[in-house]
């Protein structure tokens, strides 16, 4: 029965039985941190096998025959990008390599439109107003990104084909002022959506009021099917803004950090050869080059793509049990009560859960009091607002399964509670 069917007493009695429940699980005792989507030690352990591929007396000549331990080679290994651009669905020749975070190639690509403007516009930080789009629910270091450099944020809504291109097309076409957009195109964090051909067709079609517009598409889960036999695939973004006219209209970010090891991998940036020469003049005044040893062990390790593809199903392997195990609970314990939704995603690091409105708060502070850590509510949307406090991200992949099974039991006991005092007190 739907709660909102029950009766006051009828909730009341029911109440009175979850909140027992609750103690029980409170005297467990339990510390369980969800908040972040971190790759398990079971995912760590796959790519140990990196460790091994160079060693002291190993050539490390890469195949250009630079000399991978002396400086040199600013934008990457031959090799390197290559590998990276097989993953990112590009030419070699349209890809920097930088070092082991896309989300610092983010910030420093931002910083650079601030400071000295994008192909010969006038810098960001020099303009009375800059803005950027923001689908919501979104990926939270995004849009802490522009709220450290000053930059408004505008809520745009996620549909589940994308971001909704009616707003989007109506607010880049008619203010010079908005910049840029976040985008998150395959297994969207934290819906893990994946954007339809048509969205990314009307994306390379945009025509924006700034000619300095870019589209910041992080697919930072482009290789992380939960189904690696019926993988989403989304419509390439550079190929389909060259097609348009509009080549130079996107930064296309991606790294490894999921992949191999977090915070030991490599990143890099794909776009037009127009925004690469710009880019390479800037980077050549900040750095001699990134770290040429680890993109070559990189590369041994994986040897090409399909050797990624195959990492990335021991990947899929692990992680796939997970959600689903999530998934089951949150259907056997929520399902037909009417007091939330969630997404059921092919790929990526999350599951997007909406409560009823004004509970989402609630519901991660009594996880938080019975030994569950969820990632903060509001954090899924720019400067920490969820209007309808209703949005919490899900994170399946740190926890054994069965601590994650126990965790999300009490996030299901906790929804119910939370619901029903919402009900009982209106």
């Amino acid at each position: 029965m739907k709660y909102i069917e029950m009766s006051t007493d009828e909730r009341r009695a029911l109440l009175s039985e979850l909140k027992a429940k609750y103690n029980e699980f409170k005297a467990r005792d339990m510390t369980l941190n969800m908040a972040r989507g971190k790759p398990s030690g079971a995912q760590l352990d796959i790519s140990m096998g990196m460790m091994d591929v160079l060693a002291s007396d190993s050539d490390l000549t890469c195949e250009d025959g630079t000399d991978c331990r002396n400086y040199g080679v600013l934008d990457g290994l031959p090799e390197a990008k290559k590998l990276l651009g097989d993953m990112m669905e590009v030419p070699a020749d349209n890809i920097i390599i930088y070092g082991n975070s896309s989300l610092n190639v983010m910030y420093d690509t931002i910083s650079r439109c601030m400071t000295h403007g994008v192909m010969g516009h006038t810098p960001w930080g020099k303009l009375p107003a800059v803005k950027f789009l923001c689908p919501v629910p979104g990926y939270d270091r995004h849009f802490a990104i522009t709220e450290h450099f000053g930059i408004e944020m505008i809520n745009v809504p996620m549909l589940p084909t994308g971001p909704d291109m009616d707003i989007v097309e109506k607010l880049v076409s008619s203010d010079p002022a908005i910049k840029g957009i976040w985008c998150v195109p395959k297994y969207s964090n934290p819906q893990g959506y994946s954007y339809s051909d048509e969205t990314v067709r009307r994306f390379a079609r945009l025509n924006p009021a700034a000619e300095d517009f870019r589209i910041f598409w992080d697919n930072a889960y482009c290789g992380h099917h939960l189904y690696p036999d019926d993988p989403d695939v989304v419509l390439e973004i550079l190929d389909e803004c060259r097609r348009a006219g509009n080549a130079d209209m996107v930064y296309k970010f991606s790294s490894t950090s999921k992949i191999s090891f977090p915070g030991s991998g490599i990143s890099a940036i794909a776009a037009s050869l127009n925004n690469l020469k710009e880019i390479r003049h800037q980077l050549g005044i900040q750095t001699i080059g990134h770290d040429k040893v680890n993109q070559l062990r990189h590369v041994r390790f994986f040897g090409d793509i399909e050797g990624m593809r195959l990492h990335m199903i021991k990947h899929a392997d692990i992680l796939r049990p997970k959600f689903e195990k999530v998934l089951e609970i949150l259907e056997r314990e929520l399902g037909g009560l009417g007091i939330g939704e969630w997404t059921n995603p092919k790929g990526g690091y999350f599951i997007s859960f909406d409560g009823m409105e004004g509970t989402a708060k609630d519901i991660v502070a009594l996880c938080k009091k019975a030994g569950v850590i969820m990632t903060d509510a509001g954090a899924t949307y720019p400067y920490h607002k969820d209007p309808r406090d209703c949005n919490i991200r899900i994170a399946p992949s740190y926890p054994p399964i069965d601590d994650l099974a126990l965790a999300t039991e009490l996030f299901t006991l906790c929804v119910k509670i939370v619901s029903l005092k919402k009900l009982i007190n209106e």
